[in-house]
């Protein structure tokens, strides 16, 4: 069984159908980068996965578990299993580095307090902001402020990690820091769905590729099938699109 498997899931917006019939299995410690044209419903499939999106129908199991959108306690199991990171940091202002990471578990989860420090000690050691414990957002970079929602995701220890763009708002000179940070993850087997624009990144970091366009998935491949020998017309002129600039 695949640790995520998404059948025929749908989602609309108000009158607008914004995903259609999308089915995707994703393996344990797999990263799956979805691709394609602004509007194709690539962040959406995120959002829906976490219920911040409702599905209007299809089933999504995570670890075997059928997720029930419709009921608040599998919502709950839900995002108790998934964490998304999303591209504006949504930090805290009022609260450290360290509060904004430690918050969750300590509120919603109710876990020791000393369990949970030591963990988001820990994560922000991983994500090399050991030494901005008591710093607040605004005394950070762009960078350091998405890799501390990195590691406040992470906090939370989920099993599936979604990844929205998370370096489409930082300046270009801060984009290494935060891929290298996911390229850590990989590495230690981090179960990640992630939406990139960055396709020289998503080429080295990829186990699969997803192709969408207009609420549709395309095209699955290798990172190498998709940018070097895709099947599908579309992702053959997206992805020649993008390469070219």
């Amino acid at each position: 069984m695949p640790h995520l498997a998404i059948d025929g899931l749908n989602a609309s917006y108000k009158n607008l159908k914004v995903l259609h019939d999308i089915c995707l299995d994703v393996e344990r410690s797999e990263v799956v980068s979805l691709i394609g044209p602004s509007g194709s419903g690539k962040s959406t499939l995120l959002r829906t996965l976490v219920g911040v999106n409702k599905p209007t129908s299809g089933k999504v199991t995570l670890a075997q578990r059928t997720l029930d959108y419709s009921s608040a306690s599998s919502l709950k199991q839900a995002r108790d299993s998934m964490a998304i990171v999303f591209q504006q940091y949504n930090l805290f202002q009022n609260m450290t580095v360290i509060g904004n990471v430690t918050i969750a578990p300590l509120k919603i989860k109710k876990w020791q307090r000393a369990e949970v420090e030591e963990h988001a000690h820990s994560l922000l050691q991983k994500v090399g902001l050991g030494h901005k414990l008591k710093a607040y957002p605004d005394e950070l970079s762009g960078g350091q402020q998405q890799r501390v929602a990195i590691a406040r995701a992470l906090a939370l220890k989920p099993q599936l990690l979604l990844l929205d763009e998370i370096t489409s708002a930082l300046d270009p000179e801060l984009v290494g820091e935060v891929l290298d940070i996911i390229r850590g993850l990989a590495r230690d087997g981090m179960t990640m769905l992630i939406v990139s624009h960055e396709m020289g990144f998503v080429r080295e970091v990829s186990s699969r590729v997803v192709m969408m366009d207009q609420g549709r998935i395309v095209e699955i491949g290798t990172p190498q099938q998709i940018f070097d020998a895709p099947k599908e017309t579309r992702t053959r002129d997206f992805t020649a699109r993008v390469l070219s600039h």
